[in-house]
């Protein structure tokens, strides 16, 4: 830990966490399951968007992943480090910390280091501006899991427009990180072993920005965006096609879809 750094307790051993020069450096730190992110890890990152939000003495939030992988999407076994806890909140999607990350009022930076699928690509839509390592690669597999993701669904046409979008939640197909730039799905693209180097100018060139006044252009601009439908995801939690784009995911087998 470097002098003036101190850590941070998000609530789950798999999110590292620290505050040095006015940024709150969050790592997904998973690497046996290609940082999978559990219901916890969303919890902590929700915690991390609070906390940033109320800090005066901060100036950003960054979040980044471990070794090759930035986040690979929700965990799907079940594993929790607090059952008790998640189980006192009612609403189940209540953990996801994507509606957070965009009303936190410091400039949330997504330091994307490899895979960004899923919930990892729902984390970076929901950050206000990424920067990619050229390993990167960006996919929503949600269809093929019998999920309808409704906060993909409300950002991902924002940044690529609507053909784009649909054809990439209606293939599934992973697109590199210079496609995904040409996009517009990334602001930012280097060589992976610049990655470090760009996202600290990024987060310097933030720091040199007024607070207040970047704050009032962030809520301006997401004023803009459309809200989410958190109900569809709701609607259809245990439903007969999310069980089985689970088993068919967890099996590694195609899906068999039920016809009703």
């Amino acid at each position: 830990m470097s002098v003036g750094e101190r850590s941070v307790d998000l609530g789950t051993r798999y999110l590292r966490a620290t505050i040095a020069d006015r940024v709150l450096r969050v790592q997904i730190d998973r690497a046996a399951k290609r940082n999978a992110i559990t219901q916890d890890m969303y919890r902590g990152l929700k915690r991390a968007a609070i906390l940033a939000d109320a800090d005066a003495e901060l100036d950003v939030l960054c979040l980044t992943g471990s070794g090759d992988v930035f986040a690979v999407g929700g965990d799907m076994s079940g594993e929790s480090e607090d059952p008790h806890g998640l189980a006192q909140e009612l609403d189940p999607t209540d953990h996801f910390p994507f509606r957070h990350l965009e009303q936190c009022r410091k400039i949330v930076v997504a330091a994307v280091n490899g895979l960004c699928h899923a919930g990892g690509l729902n984390l970076m839509l929901f950050s206000d501006l990424a920067v990619a390592s050229d390993r990167a690669t960006f996919r929503a597999p949600e269809l093929r899991r019998g999920v309808p993701d409704p906060w993909i669904a409300s950002r991902l046409a924002e940044f690529v427009g609507i053909g784009a979008a649909k054809y990439l939640l209606f293939t599934g197909a992973a697109i590199d990180a210079r496609e995904a730039a040409a996009l517009g799905l990334v602001a930012k693209v280097v060589p992976h072993d610049q990655l470090a180097a760009q996202v600290e100018w990024t987060l310097e060139q933030i720091r040199l920005t007024a607070p207040k006044a970047r704050a009032m252009v962030k809520g301006d601009l997401n004023r803009r965006l459309p809200s989410p439908d958190a109900g569809l995801f709701r609607r259809s939690i245990l439903s007969p096609e999310m069980a089985e784009g689970f088993a068919a995911f967890l099996e590694k087998r195609r899906p068999v879809w039920p016809r009703e």
